[in-house]
């Protein structure tokens, strides 16, 4: 199996002493998944400081812009500054808290690229888009115009993941069933390979929405998921190294 990934998004939680005890108690000493996680901005540099070497931090959010009277955004630079490696962009909460659209996020993305981060782009359809029947219509207008202009030399070396996280999943409790999940990932694949033309550029392809120790095997174990993007059990140290062991024992089988 080719490499997991097992991503935390903190998402606005942790104090600083709850931080502290997280990394007290985290082993990672055997995993062999990559490990990041995104913590809030103003923790990044704390983080980085007490995270051990395999395991990455990054951040939540980013600009579309390097500098300028932009109030409360943070830059792609500084973000660097502070040791993360990596940005999410296009969270579900960022694009229907926040109306960010496909326009915005892809110039999110480009300009994370640019910047040297490696981005996670996430997409995902609402419980009334899945009812109605048109979840691929969703993703694919989600992932054509979100990474609209990319070619391979920006893609290359994994610098892109990409994030399917079923809004009617996140922190609900619900999750999407193994198959579910592995049929969506397929589709994915698919828009990159036919419609975006990505025929030689390995694309990493996460799954997100309440995956926790007990449902992670089966959904990790699919055939065209690489990963997850965890949500309330990255919170705590003993699950989040529970994710990286089960990512590390499916792709050591």
């Amino acid at each position: 199996m080719s490499m997991q990934y097992i991503v935390g998004n903190w998402k606005m939680n942790q104090d600083l002493a709850s931080i502290k005890q997280f990394f007290e108690t985290l082993k990672l000493d055997d995993v062999s998944c990559e490990t990041w996680i995104a913590p809030q901005a103003l923790h990044i540099q704390n983080l980085v400081s007490l995270a051990p070497n395999n395991l990455h931090i990054g951040g939540q959010n980013i600009a579309e812009t390097a500098a300028g009277a932009f109030t409360g955004e943070n830059s792609g630079k500084s973000l660097k500054e502070l040791g993360a490696s990596f940005c999410l962009v296009g969270h579900s909460e960022r694009r229907s808290l926040f109306n960010e659209d496909d326009d915005l996020l892809n110039k999110k993305v480009h300009f994370a690229l640019d910047c040297g981060l490696k981005v996670i782009f996430c997409v995902g359809e609402t419980l009334e888009e899945r009812t109605q029947g048109v979840t691929e219509s969703v993703i694919k207008s989600q992932l054509i115009e979100g990474l609209e202009g990319l070619g391979p030399q920006q893609i290359k070396g994994e610098n892109l993941l990409i994030a399917y996280e079923p809004v009617w999943a996140i922190g609900t409790g619900e999750v999407a069933t193994p198959e579910q999940a592995q049929a969506v990932h397929k589709f994915i694949k698919n828009t990159l390979v036919f419609d975006l033309d990505w025929r030689d550029t390995r694309v990493p392809l996460l799954y997100g929405g309440s995956v926790k120790p007990s449902n992670a095997e089966g959904l990790l174990g699919q055939k065209d998921i690489d990963g997850a993007l965890v949500g309330g059990a990255s919170l705590k140290s003993g699950d989040f190294a529970e994710l990286a062991s089960i990512a590390s024992g499916l792709m050591n089988s």
